[in-house]
């Protein structure tokens, strides 16, 4: 599951040939940048009982850190996606990780709670710039039949930092506090801008689409049936994602928790890449059917476990991966089914994916801090609660999808 970065139009200047002279080396440079802001978005989960303890609020508090940076992503990302597109791609790109850098330094010298909300806003906002317009950046950089290769570096940045987000903050906060791995993302978006200053070539925007424009593709029958479950699915899987390591102190795994969580990242890498080969053998409908039953189950059991105070940790190893890759497996049929419900819109839909995504991020940790005083019993049987939900609206919704498409097509 990725927050696909190709929400703008392709530059004009795809086929220059001192872009693609730059070919899918440039495109590491990107992937970098990619990697820096999904490991911005969720590395701090890690540091949730360091945080709480330094800025003297609660862990479910310090964890709503993730909520604001994910719902001020998916707010943002549309509205910036207008209003810059077209200004030149590398100066976007630039401004972006400026953005970015400038925002993970604040949150790392943040005094308060308050002071590293801001910052997580100015972060988000750095990170919407930059995403959309990587993938874009990407894609214009080599010959046509690559183009798709480029694309799954750029996203696999993201990808590979949102999935081991956790465990990356987990081991590294070993050795730093989480002031530190905050300066330390800051750090890796200045390399990032550096490498882009050297190597990305001149391009220039992309035609401006209004916003309305953007958000009318939603009026359609075939969009309006899928991207809900966009939503549903993200805010499931997430209402204790930014709690996993409480979650995992409840099931009784007090050593090893690195590895648990390494199971989780391992899980969801899998669960991403199976995913697309999946959807297109068996289609979109059974891969995510199969991906809410798992997840539900997963997150049920987890649930149970802390309840009953159960230490098994071959069974919690198994069901970590299972909930890394019941997550992860969601946006490789969602992109193929509202790009079939759009085709002539397939960067419009993305894009508002990508915002659904973040929304569904958002609304899951919300939900999850304001459950966690409750325990981690009742925030995984939430979680599994919602993936059941997500279940049914798809199964109840296909047909209308089905239609959508057909009448696209």
């Amino acid at each position: 599951m990725s927050s696909t970065p190709t929400a703008g139009a392709a530059p004009t200047r795809a086929d220059a040939p001192d872009a693609q002279s730059r070919g899918l080396t440039a495109t590491l440079i990107l992937a970098l940048g990619t990697f820096a802001v999904g490991t911005d978005a969720f590395v701090v989960a890690g540091f949730l009982p360091q945080m709480a303890g330094s800025l003297h609020i609660s862990e479910s508090t310090a964890g709503q850190s993730v909520t604001v940076f994910a719902a001020a992503y998916a707010i943002l990302s549309p509205i910036l996606a207008t209003v810059t597109a077209r200004l030149p791609r590398r100066r976007l790109l630039l401004v972006g990780l400026a953005v970015l850098t400038i925002g993970n330094v604040l949150a790392a010298v943040a005094p308060n709670f308050a002071v590293l909300t801001a910052a997580r806003i100015a972060a988000a906002a750095g990170a919407a710039m930059y995403t959309p317009n990587a993938g874009a950046v990407g894609a214009a950089l080599v010959r046509p039949e690559l183009r798709a290769r480029a694309l799954a570096v750029v996203v696999g940045g993201l990808t590979v930092a949102t999935a081991v987000g956790i465990p990356l903050g987990t081991v590294v906060s070993q050795v730093l506090d989480w002031r530190s791995a905050l300066g330390a993302v800051a750090l890796l978006c200045v390399l990032s801008g550096v490498g882009v200053r050297a190597i990305m070539p001149e391009l220039p925007g992309a035609t401006k689409v209004p916003l309305r424009t953007r958000l009318a593709v939603l009026g359609r029958p075939g969009v309006l049936a899928v991207l809900p479950v966009t939503v549903l699915g993200m805010t499931a899987c997430y209402t204790a994602y930014a709690y996993t390591v409480p979650t995992l102190h409840a099931v009784g795994v007090t050593a090893g928790i690195a590895w648990m969580l390494l199971l989780y990242g391992v899980g969801a890498v899998f669960g991403n890449l199976v995913a697309g080969l999946a959807t297109d053998r068996w289609g979109a409908l059974r891969v995510l059917s199969a991906g809410y039953v798992c997840m539900a189950v997963a997150l049920g059991a987890l649930g149970w476990l802390a309840g009953a105070h159960a230490v098994t940790l071959p069974l919690v190893g198994l069901l970590m991966a299972v909930w890394g890759a019941s997550s992860w497996c969601q946006t490789p049929p969602q992109q193929h089914r509202l790009i079939a419900a759009a085709p002539g819109e397939a960067p419009l839909v993305v894009s508002l994916n990508s915002s659904g995504i973040y929304l569904g991020i958002g609304l899951g940790t919300l939900i999850g801090g304001a459950t966690l005083p409750a325990g981690i019993t009742v925030v995984c049987v939430i979680g599994a609660a919602i993936a059941v939900v997500a279940l049914i609206f798809l199964l109840a919704t296909a047909a209308a999808a089905a239609r959508g498409a057909e009448s696209a097509a």
